[in-house]
C-alpha cells in the first residue's frame, strides 16, 4: 500500500506540476499575445510614418525636379543673354569702327575739297588778274585810237568830261 500511496502523491504532485506548468504556459503565451499586439501597432505606426515620410520624400523629389529644370533654364537663358551681349557688344564695335572710318574718310574729303578750294581760289584770283590786265591793256589800246570827243569814249578811258 505504501507504493500505491507513493504512487498516488506522485501523481498528485505530477499533476499539480503540470498544472503549474499549464497555467504558466498560458500565462507567458497571454504576455505575448499582448506584446505581438503592442508590436504590432507599433509596426502599423511605423510604417504608416514611413508612408508619410515617402510621400514627403516623392514631393521633395518633384520640387527637386522642377527647381532643377528651372535652374537648367535660367542658365541657357543666361548663356543666351551673355551670347546675345557678346553679339551686340560685338556689332556695336563693327558699327563704332564703321563709323569711325567714314568719320576719317569724310574729314579727309573735306581736308582735300578745302585744298582743291584753296587751290581753285588762288588759280581764279590770278586768272582774274590776268583778265583785269588784258582789260585795262586792251581799254588803253582802245583809249589810244579813241575820239575823246565822245561820251562814251570818255567813260570808258575814264575821262572826266571838259567843260
Amino acid at each position: 500500500m505504501k507504493v500505491v500511496v507513493v504512487l498516488c502523491s506522485l501523481s498528485v504532485a505530477l499533476l499539480g506540476f503540470m498544472t503549474y506548468r499549464a497555467v504558466r504556459q498560458e500565462l507567458d503565451i497571454s504576455n505575448l499575445k499582448t506584446h505581438m499586439l503592442v508590436n504590432v501597432a507599433e509596426v502599423k505606426r511605423k510604417r504608416e510614418a514611413t508612408m508619410e515620410l515617402q510621400n514627403t520624400i516623392n514631393d521633395l523629389k518633384t520640387t527637386l525636379l522642377s527647381v532643377t529644370e528651372k535652374i537648367s533654364n535660367l542658365k541657357t537663358k543666361k548663356e543666351e543673354i551673355n551670347n546675345s551681349k557678346v553679339n551686340v557688344l560685338q556689332n556695336c564695335n563693327k558699327e563704332k569702327e564703321d563709323l569711325q572710318k567714314r568719320k576719317a574718310d569724310k574729314e579727309e574729303a573735306i581736308v582735300q575739297l578745302k585744298a582743291g578750294h584753296e587751290v581753285a581760289k588762288e588759280k581764279a584770283e590770278v586768272d582774274v588778274q590776268a583778265l583785269k590786265k588784258q582789260i585795262l591793256e586792251r581799254d588803253t589800246a582802245i583809249c589810244a585810237f579813241a575820239d575823246t570827243t565822245k561820251d562814251e569814249a570818255r567813260k570808258l578811258c575814264g575821262i572826266k568830261e571838259l567843260r
